[in-house]
């Protein structure tokens, strides 16, 4: 299923049940914030992102060197050099993205990288990097779901939260990935059921207003959303929701990733924006918070989850 229509969304996923894959990724990999600098091309529609003044590339290669080593502690990290003619290039999950498919109907099924399309032309040379998709196709033997020359916008786990545990996708619309892009991710993905909703005015990603958390608990932004009636309802779906007031979403609060079933990764701004009752709601999900100083990445107009793609 693909639909707008979240009650009968709901309705579905109520009964699907989490053996659709791991909740979490086997292993996690970067791309480093070579050149690092303010894209143009991207702050048309990304109004996160700094004055080209507020980039610090220097800065911010140390915070991803401490990133990589912290996340280290759940998954093994593996890192594949920037570039600097791809000044941006350090959120690597809206190019790549690993899947593996369900494992109830697929049993044994060679997991897929999926390669996305992006909006603007200076993110699409990522997609073409030959060493990235030499490691995994020869390396890791993944097959390869390529989508990034189609000319639907579709950034991949930035447009998309998935559930891993159960095969759900909650897509945000907007002009990063519009409603064929999201049709090809749900296929590509193999997902049991998707979710279209469209983001409020001004948002680009879904991941800056969304997370699913070890398929268990849910991190939101009812503001984020065009309506936020879309926001209750995916809530319904999990036992423990913390919601997000705007100032938290702007601090990149929703910007999180659980990469093992104990611990919630986000910036250092990000959880410095959290109240006691939202730490503790936390807690009570089973979560220790863990948190990395990236103000230096942050200009760039996504934090600690935006950097991180799974390896799954």
């Amino acid at each position: 299923m693909i639909t707008r229509d979240a009650d009968a969304f709901v309705a579905l996923a109520r009964g699907s049940r989490p053996d659709f894959g791991p909740a979490t990724a086997r292993a996690a990999f970067l791309v480093t914030p070579e050149g690092f600098a303010r894209a143009e091309e991207s702050a048309l529609d990304n109004r996160y992102m700094a004055h080209a003044a507020g980039y610090d590339c220097e800065r911010a290669l140390a915070e991803h060197r401490a990133l990589q080593r912290a996340l280290a502690a759940d998954v093994p990290v593996f890192t594949f050099p920037g570039d600097p003619a791809a000044p941006d290039a350090v959120f690597a999950n809206n190019v790549f993205a690993s899947m593996r498919p369900d494992a109830a109907t697929h049993p044994g099924a060679a997991p897929r990288l999926v390669i996305g399309r992006m909006r603007h032309p200076v993110r699409r040379r990522e997609a073409q990097r030959p060493d990235i998709r030499a490691f995994f196709r020869d390396l890791a033997g993944t097959s390869e779901v390529d989508l990034s020359q189609q000319p639907h916008p579709c950034e991949l786990t930035g447009s998309i939260v998935i559930d891993r545990a159960r095969g759900l996708g909650y897509c945000g619309l907007s002009e990063r990935c519009d409603e064929p892009g999201a049709r090809l991710m749900h296929e590509a993905f193999g997902l049991r059921a998707t979710l279209l909703f469209d983001l409020a005015p001004g948002e680009y990603h879904a991941n800056v207003v969304l997370a699913v958390l070890a398929g268990r608990a849910l991190l939101a932004s009812p503001s984020g959303f065009a309506d936020p009636r879309v926001a209750s309802a995916i809530a319904t779906l999990y036992a423990d929701a913390v919601w997000l007031d705007p100032r938290q979403q702007a601090a990149f609060a929703a910007n999180a990733i659980a990469l093992s079933p104990r611990r919630v990764w986000m910036s250092g701004i990000a959880a410095a924006s959290l109240g006691p009752d939202q730490r503790q709601a936390l807690a009570r999900a089973g979560f220790e918070l863990a948190h990395m100083p990236l103000g230096a990445i942050e200009a760039g107009g996504g934090s600690l989850r935006c950097c991180v793609a799974e390896v799954f």
